[in-house]
């Protein structure tokens, strides 16, 4: 169902824009409220780069710096190392599944993931990221086959697509 289904437009109320009522916008509920979520963790952070972030369970509780060569003193983690373990870790076990389903075992993957910051036409920053497979227990005329299935249906790659350059390599070779 299209989350923007239940979209009106009409007379502006306070805070809402009359193109945008009923969409999410200027309301509390979420404009995605209509799919259905598997997981949705909740994670609070104060002071951006130089901030502390937890999640709402307790069980993580990260200062962040920024990196040295952004000027940094690179004495905590940043938001491209925590989003580099999230997309290994997603990746990761969409192999796993992947191979499941193909009759192979992928579950001892190792993906080294690379995130960086890269200068964008518009005077900031983009992020690229490298993702470095070794399948040890997948056929090596499979592995390329299945680094790319995965890479169709991962939900970091589908939400990467189109707008964060992803590199693959498998066993050391870029596919």
């Amino acid at each position: 169902m299209d989350v923007l289904s239940d979209c009106s437009v009409g007379p502006a109320r306070r805070g809402q824009s009359a193109a945008v009522r009923g969409c999410g916008v200027g309301s509390r509920k979420s404009p995605f409220s209509r799919r259905r979520a598997s997981a949705s963790p909740v994670a609070a952070l104060t002071g951006g780069r130089n901030g502390h972030g937890r999640p709402a369970d307790g069980l993580l509780a990260l200062d962040l710096r920024q990196p040295e060569e952004l000027g940094g003193d690179g004495a905590g983690a940043n938001p491209e190392q925590l989003f580099a373990i999230g997309y290994a870790a997603c990746f990761g076990t969409t192999l796993a599944l992947v191979g499941q389903h193909g009759g192979l075992t992928a579950d001892d993957a190792k993906i080294d993931a690379s995130v960086s910051l890269v200068p964008n036409d518009g005077g900031g920053y983009a992020l690229s990221v490298e993702l470095h497979v070794s399948l040890p227990s997948v056929p090596t005329d499979r592995a390329a086959e299945l680094v790319r299935t995965a890479h169709r249906i991962c939900p970091y790659s589908n939400a990467t697509r189109g707008n964060i350059d992803v590199a693959l390599s498998v066993d050391g070779t870029w596919i």
